[in-house]
């Protein structure tokens, strides 16, 4: 009989390692660039549309390439310096190639009729088009461009109609009810599903592509206009990231890369953020454990504030906030765990049954099924992140305030309800800690806001209860040791209760702190690196076990920064930071057996997650060097 084994991560496969991936992003959607220069993912016109290129999850499921004809390694990879603009340079037998990739900015005058906007529009906003220029470096390259769109996460083949002239540079393909064009200087010929062409460049020569999905498709006529509109993206990007405090520390780099992927990653209509690029990039290798992340999620809202403002980003804090004041609650006035990007309540879950999935993992996923879930922990994050931006903006405009009211009080009414907890599992409700410490947080920054508004009565009264809430943490979810636990139920370890460190449930010095921060550290990691908890101890409703989930062990970095182990949370950093893909990314998990990215991919909770924990360690060290002076 057979033993059956669990997949690796680093198993033979067609499949290019998550990490390899290059992203890019217009603020409305985004697309990962695997190494041999193909487009792995693409979805549009936003980011939780249909794929039209999809071979990151069915290598029959779209694809876009252009580089050089038969060689699929290129010499080195890199984003031009401060912006989410890729350069990929190839060596190959006769001479040397440079691509530049981006989904470009410019100013616009006319508003957006591809996906319109909410919140009021920036100076520059999306051309809805993807721009690729090559050029030849030295000697003579062969360069093959193949197009080859399918619609609707790889079920509609492209209906091409080819451009006037006998070269035939433009190309429409439809399918699903959507159109792309293609553009280029190159002849292209149509090849059953695809549009292909083939030219040897020479040195000094250089040619391009576009592809376009806006409503005038006529975007790009030529080079010179690809080049401005390449150049012109460099110039946004980096005019952006001109307004971000970036530290001088030697961790500049890394958080700079963390600050453009989370731009990458929000909605400019209306200022939502999704979790992160991709559906259904398995969490196991080759297992169910693959869900839709292209959503927000009330969970994320503290910690993007948090960078947001700690990088006096305060126009971005400020346009996340508004979407969430612009959120329609449910029936009790508490707010879903989860919104699409255009602030839709309903996510409903389906699966992808024709698509074979990354490396075999399945099923894959369309929507998210827990956007209904319980989860008590939404109300903390919520009023956690109203407070931080309530005291960075001085004002607590009128129709936040009506969140903090009806927040606190569904808080009030649930906290001592069993729910699904913070990781979504899809078991039997529990006490969670976690979720209990969040009621708390909201009853917390309730009273505080309470203040604000100079309103004794409703201030004393959620402090009160957060008082009670606490309590009730502390005589049901403590171990003996003095740790704390899962949910009252267990005394298994979950990595959710760093946040009692995060969010200053309690004090620095509690030894119930120490003691859960110690617990985690030594019981709950595989070398180092922290379990969100054990799959064969917790029930979520799913077979397999899990890589160390990034996000935790940046909080187990603040949460030892925050107990006094300063050493021990700097040398976690590095090590963390060390495990960034090539181009300084992080997915959801990390592998430690293999050295893989696991998940969903990039991932915004693992880089906001970064940004608050180095920002720790700075202010200690800058404190320390200050105190020296």
């Amino acid at each position: 009989m057979a033993v059956s084994r669990e997949q690796s991560a680093a198993a033979p496969s067609p499949f290019t390692p998550i990490a390899d991936y290059a992203f890019l992003s217009d603020c409305h959607t985004g697309a990962l660039i695997a190494p041999d220069g193909s487009v792995g993912w693409l979805c549009v016109p936003s980011f939780d549309s249909p794929s039209i290129f999809g071979t990151l999850l069915d290598r029959q499921a779209g694809y876009f390439r252009i580089g050089p004809f038969g060689i699929h390694h290129p010499t080195a990879r890199a984003y031009e310096p401060g912006t989410n603009v890729l350069v990929t340079t190839w060596k190959t037998p006769s001479g040397w190639l440079e691509v530049r990739d981006a989904l470009t900015l410019g100013p616009h005058e006319e508003p957006d009729a591809v996906t319109p906007h909410t919140r009021p529009p920036n100076d520059n906003d999306a051309d809805h088009v993807l721009v690729r220029t090559v050029r030849c470096l030295d000697g003579l390259v062969e360069v093959e461009l193949v197009c080859e769109p399918v619609f609707d996460y790889g079920r509609v083949p492209a209906e091409w109609t080819m451009g006037a002239g006998p070269q035939r540079h433009t190309a429409d393909a439809t399918g699903a009810g959507c159109t792309v064009g293609l553009q280029t200087d190159l002849s292209l010929g149509l090849e059953g599903d695809r549009v292909r062409a083939r030219h040897n460049l020479r040195a000094g020569e250089e040619i391009y592509c576009a592809l376009s999905w806006a409503t005038d498709r006529a975007t790009v006529p030529d080079l010179d206009d690809a080049r401005r509109r390449l150049d012109t993206t460099v110039r946004c990007w980096r005019g952006w990231l001109d307004r971000a405090r970036i530290p001088d520390h030697r961790w500049r780099d890394a958080i700079q890369r963390s600050a453009l992927a989370i731009k990458g990653l929000t909605y400019m209509p209306t200022g939502a953020t999704v979790a992160a690029l991709t559906t259904s990039l398995p969490e196991t290798p080759g297992g169910e454990r693959n869900w839709d992340y292209r959503y927000t999620w009330m969970r994320d809202s503290t910690f993007t504030l948090q960078a947001l403002h700690y990088l006096n980003l305060d126009w971005e804090a400020d346009e996340f906030m508004q979407f969430i004041a612009d959120l329609e609650p449910n029936k009790d006035g508490s707010l879903q765990i989860m919104y699409g990007i255009d602030g839709r309540r309903d996510l409903t879950e389906s699966t992808r049954d024709d698509l074979s999935g990354y490396a075999g993992a399945r099923p894959v996923r369309v929507g998210n099924g827990a956007f209904d879930q319980r989860q008590n922990d939404v109300f903390g994050a919520v009023l956690d992140s109203i407070l931080l931006h309530t005291r960075r903006s001085q004002r607590l405009p009128r129709r936040l305030w009506a969140i903090v009211e009806a927040q606190a009080r569904c808080a009030e009414a649930v906290w001592r309800e069993p729910d699904q907890g913070i990781w979504e599992a899809r078991g039997e409700p529990q006490h969670y800690v976690s979720s209990k410490l969040m009621c708390w947080v909201a009853l917390d920054r309730a009273a505080a806001l309470a203040e604000i508004r100079s309103d004794a009565g409703l201030a004393a009264g959620w402090r009160a209860t957060a008082d009670e809430i606490k309590q009730d943490i502390l005589d049901n979810g403590v171990t003996e040791d003095g740790v704390l636990r899962q949910h009252y139920a267990t005394d298994s370890l979950d990595a959710s209760t760093l946040l009692a460190a995060i969010f200053g449930f309690l004090p620095h010095d509690d030894p119930r702190l120490r003691a859960t921060v110690d617990a985690i550290a030594e019981r709950l990691t595989e070398d180092g690196f922290v379990l969100r908890y054990r799959t064969d101890e917790t029930d979520d409703g799913l077979a397999g076990r899990e890589g160390s989930f990034l996000i935790c062990s940046f909080w187990l970095v603040s949460a030892l920064a925050v107990v006094g182990e300063e050493q021990r949370a700097r040398d976690l950093m590095e090590r963390l930071l060390r495990i960034a893909s090539p181009l300084g990314l992080y997915a959801e998990e990390f592998d430690v057996a293999t050295g893989r990215h696991l998940g969903n991919f990039p991932q915004a909770f693992s880089h906001l997650a970064l940004i608050e924990a180095a920002a720790r360690i700075i202010v200690i060290e800058f404190r320390h060097e200050y105190l020296s002076v």
